[in-house]
């Protein structure tokens, strides 16, 4: 599996950069792929991305600087801030999601259809065991 997964960021970061995102690094697209669709907590970035809230702070900073997220209002705590993806991060989030989904369809054509399902379900299923943030 960890083969598999680094072959992924390895081919999304690649991608990215192609795209003229060159300043982002991929311990930077490790933290920012855990920000949700309305924003996370610094804490719960870090404990996604199994790095310190400092680490997460230090690249949260970085991608900030470079225009990719924004902190915003938690609206559930008005003491707290969310960081969520700025329109530049959407576009890099858009380049990793068409490169993702080409994987998707090497794999379904390398597996065939039925065993990527298989495959898939399984992977699911293990994240109720070891993931504790599905």
């Amino acid at each position: 599996m960890f083969v598999a997964v680094r072959h992924i960021e390895t081919r999304v970061v690649d991608a990215i950069v192609a795209a003229g995102f060159d300043d982002i690094t991929l311990a930077q697209a490790r933290v920012a792929a855990r920000i949700g669709d309305e924003g996370s907590r610094l804490t719960e970035l870090a404990a996604a991305a199994q790095v310190t809230k400092q680490t997460a702070g230090a690249m949260v900073d970085q991608l900030e600087r470079a225009g990719y997220v924004e902190r915003i209002p938690d609206p559930s705590d008005a003491r707290a801030k969310l960081v969520q993806f700025a329109p530049r991060g959407r576009e890099v989030l858009a380049v990793a999601r068409r490169v993702e989904e080409e994987i998707r369809a090497e794999w379904e054509q390398h597996l065939g259809v039925r065993r990527l399902r298989e495959l898939t379900d399984s992977l699911e299923k293990l994240r109720e065991i070891t993931d504790p943030w599905a």
